[in-house]
Order: C-alpha cells, then sequence, then structure tokens
C-alpha cells in the first residue's frame, strides 16, 4: 500500500468505527481492522474522519464586469481543502447559443487547471436563442449533466422564460440530465440603482422566491423532469413547497440551502460593515431562519454559493456599487455540523456524489471510492482562519464544535494543521467518466 490511516473513528452510514484505511494509488483498497506494510503511515491519534465533501456551488474567478471574485481556483481551491471540501463544481459562464457554450467551456476548463481540489462544471443557459434540443445533446456531449437557468435578472438578459423552463424540464426527463435554477420572481424585484444596501431585503423580498418556486414546482409536476432549486434562502419557502408539493420534494424538486441562511439573519444590514453582507437572495429574518433550521431533514443538499471579494470592493452605500456574495467554503463543514453534527454529512456527500453521477468515486470512506477524506477534532473553538485570498470573513468569532486537521485528496495529504502541500486537482467531466444520471435521479 501507498499509505495506511491508522487509529481512526471512521464515518459510514451515521456511525462511527474504529477501523484503518488502506490506500494505494489514489484509491481506497480497503477500510477494516488490519495493518499493513505501506510507504507512509498516518496515525490518526483516534480523531474522526470524514469522507471529503463536494461543494456543488462555487463562483471562482467570476466575472461580474467590473468586479471579479477574488477566490480563483487555486486560493478558493486551497480554502476549499483547509475546510474539507475535496470536490468542487463551479458553473460556465451564462450562454444563449451552442458555439458559445463549446466556448466557454473550453475557457473555464482553462482557467480551473491551478485548482488543488478536484472539479465539475454546471453549464448556465441564459434567454436561449437556439434548439434547446441541439443545446442540451452538445451539452451532455461536452460531459456536462447539469444546466443552471436564472427565472431573473431580466435587465442583464439572464433571465429564461417560462416556456423555455418547461421545454428544459421536458429535455431533463428525455436525457436525464439535472436542471437547477435561480429562483426569484423578477417582477416583484427593485431595480432601483440608488438604494441603500440596508434595503436588500425589501428590494429582493422573501415573496419573490416563494412564488417563484411554487410556480416552478407547478411546471414539474405537469412537465416531469429533476429541477435543483440552487440556494434556498427561507424557511418559508421551504414550508410552503413541503405543503404543496410535498411528494417532490428530493426526489423531482432538490433543495439545496447554504450555511449563511442557517446562520446569519437581515439584521447584519444594519451594522455598519453590514455592506459585507450582501448576496442574492438576501439573509432573512430571524422566524424565517428558525423555520429553516426545523425544517432541515427536508433540505437535501449544502452548498456554500462561495463568491468573495475583499472588503474594498463591497465597502459602498448603495447596492448597485456593491459585488454580490460571500465566502465560506472553508467554514461550511464546521457551521453546519455544530448545528446538525453527522446529520449534515450525507447533505455534503453521498446526496451530491448520486446527483452528479459520482458515486462509487466520491462520497463515502470505503472501498474503491477516491481516497478522499479528512480529520476532525472535537474542540470548542472560535472561528479565526481564512486561507483563500479575501482579507475578511463574516464568521469570524464564531463558535463551532471542532477543527479539520488533515485533508486528504486522491489520497495525497494535502493539508496537515496550517500547512498546504499543493496538488493538481482532477477534471471529473466527461462523457467516459460520468455514468448515466437516470440511473441516479
Amino acid at each position: 500500500m501507498d499509505l495506511l490511516i491508522e487509529n481512526g473513528l471512521i464515518y459510514g452510514d451515521g456511525e462511527f468505527h474504529h477501523q484503518n484505511i488502506h490506500v494505494d494509488q489514489g484509491k481506497i483498497v480497503a477500510v477494516d481492522n488490519r495493518g499493513c506494510n505501506a510507504g507512509t503511515r498516518v496515525d490518526a491519534q483516534g480523531k474522526k474522519i470524514f469522507p471529503g465533501l463536494i461543494d456543488p456551488h462555487v463562483h471562482f474567478s467570476l466575472n461580474l464586469g467590473k468586479h471579479t471574485s477574488r477566490d480563483d481556483f487555486f486560493h478558493g481551491g486551497k480554502a476549499a481543502a483547509f475546510g474539507g471540501v475535496t470536490t468542487i463544481i463551479d458553473f460556465l459562464d451564462p450562454v444563449d447559443n451552442i458555439d458559445d457554450l463549446k466556448t466557454v467551456y473550453q475557457r473555464r476548463l482553462a482557467e480551473a487547471k491551478p485548482s488543488p481540489v478536484d472539479y465539475l462544471f454546471h453549464a448556465t443557459i441564459k434567454n436561449p436563442k437556439c434548439d434547446l434540443d441541439s443545446f442540451v445533446k452538445t451539452m451532455i456531449g461536452l460531459g456536462l449533466h447539469s444546466l443552471k437557468l436564472f427565472t431573473t435578472y431580466s435587465d442583464s438578459n439572464r433571465r429564461t422564460y417560462d416556456e423555455d423552463i418547461r421545454e428544459l424540464l421536458r429535455l431533463s426527463e428525455k436525457y436525464g440530465f439535472l436542471l437547477e435554477a435561480h429562483i426569484e420572481n423578477d417582477a416583484m424585484i427593485k431595480n432601483d440603482p440608488n438604494v441603500h444596501f440596508s434595503e436588500l431585503g425589501t428590494m429582493r423580498p422573501t415573496g419573490a422566491e416563494t412564488t417563484e418556486a411554487l410556480k416552478l414546482a407547478q411546471f414539474v409536476e405537469e412537465e416531469g423532469g429533476y429541477l435543483y432549486m440552487v440556494h434556498l434562502s427561507s424557511g418559508d419557502t421551504l414550508e410552503a413547497l413541503k405543503k404543496h408539493h410535498g411528494h417532490l420534494l428530493n426526489n423531482r424538486f432538490f433543495i439545496e440551502s447554504c450555511p449563511h441562511y442557517f446562520h446569519l439573519t437581515n439584521e447584519c444590514f444594519h451594522r455598519p460593515d453590514g455592506y459585507l453582507y450582501t448576496m442574492a437572495p438576501p439573509v432573512r429574518s430571524e422566524a424565517e431562519k428558525q423555520k429553516l433550521r426545523r425544517l432541515f431533514p427536508d433540505v437535501h443538499t449544502i452548498g456554500t454559493d462561495h463568491c468573495s471579494f475583499l472588503k474594498e470592493d463591497k465597502h459602498h452605500a448603495l447596492l448597485k456599487d456593491i459585488p454580490l456574495g460571500i465566502g465560506g467554503i472553508e467554514q461550511s463543514f464546521l457551521l453546519m455540523h455544530r448545528l446538525y453534527g453527522t446529520d449534515v454529512v450525507p447533505k455534503m456527500t453521498e446526496h451530491l456524489a448520486r446527483l452528479h453521477g459520482l458515486e462509487g468515486r466520491k462520497g463515502k470512506i470505503s472501498a474503491g471510492y477516491d481516497a478522499d477524506f479528512f480529520f476532525f477534532e472535537e474542540e470548542e473553538q472560535r472561528l479565526s482562519t481564512n486561507h483563500g485570498a479575501t482579507d475578511y470573513n463574516v464568521y469570524d468569532g464564531t463558535v463551532v464544535d471542532g477543527t479539520i486537521t488533515d485533508t486528504f485528496i486522491g489520497g495525497r495529504h494535502v493539508v496537515h494543521h496550517d500547512s498546504f502541500h499543493e496538488r493538481t486537482g482532477r477534471y471529473l467531466g466527461g462523457h467516459h467518466e460520468i455514468i448515466d444520471q437516470r440511473t441516479h435521479l
């Protein structure tokens, strides 16, 4: 064996077992109580060992015109590794035709090469001007098996309209890909350029999310298909979906939410540095946050929507001058584990591997899987570190119940306490590597 991890508490199916992990050529060969001859032996010293996390929603090197998110694939990937995240899924730039899809795919592949963690991409469509069946077949031919759309941002021509959404749902049923949606009612969003950042919640109200989510759930009822709602922000929205379309939830209509909606509220906007907490959709009221916490079992996956900027990028009074987005990939597991313990693990590993055709390779510590895992040491602490390219962390001072001391990716010891060992991440896409989604959706 190349590597033997000894004396760890290995997580599996909600339980921990005193076992060893045998690794050879980047793969887990066995998980058992035996010893073996190995090139490298690592004593886990009784720490808990979790499978490497999958973050399905990041925005590295996102070009917003005036601003570009500060974490590129190297710095964002480094922060991910310190947070136990071993695979990320980023997005291609939004396009409305097949030729541009091919162009942005190649460009994103080049941008992602410095990533130290493994990676996939979602395609992204905007107000399409092409035959959708041909677009989808081209997307799948490129090895892309998820497609994001926006139901808002008509002002920047990114909105996809209802008839095209219905057609894409029918195509997701036909071809077995995952249709993802940023869901807000465009007509309910106000675009006043002179609004102060503290009015963000008024400009993008909960009702915009809830009404649009219910509409798209009804589309799924009528057309079939597989829809994944990114960054659900409010317990009110989830409660309404559960009431009216409960049989679809996490079966045909999958729910993703983010750590900031479980930890932050719109009171942040009244702080002197409230501009740092701006994102879309915005964080909601305390009551909505508490309702979301109670409905946690109905959330299928956790993503971070990691889109980080410097303080100087966001230090403005008017919303029109502030790039929307915050970081959080390094802190995501610690924040969610503090609230839910091991109940959060499948939502950050197995569920995502299944949705994205990575089952059998990612998401578990088991023979045949990639040797991706991290050590977790239980100790109450306050968050204070940030290994990305930004100069602040909105979670500084938040109490968590442990620390991530070591991260292994493909059998490589990438993080050891505060030391980082560079690694070249692998692109996991390509039709030859991702199996038919219909067996997993």
